[in-house]
C-alpha cells in the first residue's frame, strides 16, 4: 500500500515537472533561436526585468525604463541592441521596423532606442523621408 502511494506521487511530481519543462518560456526562447524563428519573451509584469527577442536568428535585449504617463506609471524608455552584431546580416529596415511594431504591442508609451548600428541604419532611413 505504501509503495503504491509513493508510486502516485512521483508520477504526479514527474508529469509536473514534464508540464512546467514544456511551458517554460525561456525553452521556447531557446527553441526559436534554433529555428531562427520569433519570439518575444518578457515579464510585462516586472519592468526591471529586460525582454528578449529571437528574429532570424539573431537574439535582442531590450532594457525598460518606468517613468510617469499622463494616468499612470508605465515602460516610457527601451533601449534595445543585438548580442551578436554579426547575426544582424541580411536584415533590412523593415525587420527593424517590424519589432518596433511588436514592442509597442506590449509597451504602447514607450519610445524606442536602437544601439549602433541599428540606430544608424534607421536614422538614414528617417532622414531620407
Amino acid at each position: 500500500m505504501i509503495f503504491r502511494v509513493i508510486l502516485i506521487i512521483l508520477l504526479a511530481y514527474a508529469l509536473y515537472k514534464l508540464m512546467r519543462y514544456l511551458l517554460d518560456p525561456k525553452r521556447k526562447l531557446d527553441e526559436a533561436i534554433e529555428k531562427e524563428a520569433y519570439y518575444f519573451y518578457d515579464d510585462s509584469k516586472n519592468a526591471r526585468k529586460n525582454f528578449l527577442i529571437s528574429y532570424q536568428g539573431a537574439v535582442f535585449e531590450g532594457e525598460k525604463y518606468l517613468g510617469t504617463t499622463k494616468d499612470a506609471f508605465d515602460v516610457v524608455s527601451i533601449f534595445v541592441w543585438a548580442h551578436d552584431i554579426h547575426k544582424l546580416q541580411g536584415m533590412t529596415r523593415d525587420d527593424f521596423e517590424f519589432l518596433e511594431k511588436e514592442i509597442r504591442l506590449s509597451y504602447p508609451h514607450a519610445t524606442i532606442s536602437w544601439k549602433s548600428p541599428i540606430e544608424q541604419l534607421l536614422k538614414g532611413h528617417k532622414e531620407s523621408v
